[in-house]
């Protein structure tokens, strides 16, 4: 079967239902990973050596947690967390059941990017920092943040956009959302209106993003 407009007219409520389970998903998974992952993404700067929190057993141990939750595939981590995932919200399908693993595989993703955004900074200006007295929680908020903003901000838009297609895997399990429409009305029923559709609109998401993200991190640079 082929692309048919009337078709799609029909599964526009459907379409909507499926965006806003999308856009739902998300709004939780990047807000946790910057509650968790920008405090973690420091912890694994400040502590590494040579700088002013240097500890190597904290920075090892942060690391290879990391290292190890970004070392499973997502689809698998959906199946590890379900236990979590019915702990926390009491169910294993929908949207926010979906979160929990979005979340788990974000976090490290985004604390990986928060410290390379802080390796790009001139360590000239974190040692005289130190020099004029700063303390760590100073150097961390008037310096480290401050400095790495436009890094952070462009870390901000790639975990967007790897949520968008980690989101549209939860669909597979059960998770709603964009995903979950493809494969329930594009695979399942053989609908090609609807894949065709689902992935357009897919496209669009991370386009937005990409752009809307470029402006801002263009809006917080002055260097």
């Amino acid at each position: 079967m082929g692309f048919d407009f009337n078709h799609l007219i029909e599964l526009i409520p459907d379409i909507n239902q499926a965006f806003f389970e999308t856009m739902y998903m998300i709004a939780i998974s990047l807000v946790v990973a910057i509650v968790i992952g920008l405090p973690i993404g420091i912890l694994l700067y400040v502590t590494d050596k040579g700088l002013f929190l240097e500890n190597r057993w904290v920075k090892n141990t942060a690391g290879f947690v990391v290292n190890m939750v970004r070392s499973v595939p997502f689809i698998i981590l959906l199946v590890a967390l379900i236990p979590l995932t019915e702990f926390l919200v009491h169910t294993t399908i929908g949207p926010a059941a979906a979160s929990v693993s979005l979340s788990v595989a974000a976090i490290p993703f985004f604390a990986r990017i928060v410290e390379s955004a802080f390796r790009e900074i001139d360590k000239g200006v974190i040692e005289a920092a130190i020099a004029a007295g700063a303390t760590p929680w100073m150097l961390i908020k008037d310096v480290l943040l401050l400095e790495a903003r436009s890094g952070i901000v462009s870390g901000i838009t790639l975990t967007l956009i790897s949520l968008v297609g980690f989101s549209a895997m939860a669909g597979v399990v059960g998770g709603g959302g964009i995903g979950d429409l493809a494969i329930r009305f594009g695979y399942y029923r053989y609908d090609n209106t609807i894949m065709i559709a689902t992935v357009v609109i897919l496209i669009v998401i991370v386009q937005l993003i990409q752009i809307f993200g470029d402006l801002i991190t263009k809006v917080v640079d002055k260097r």
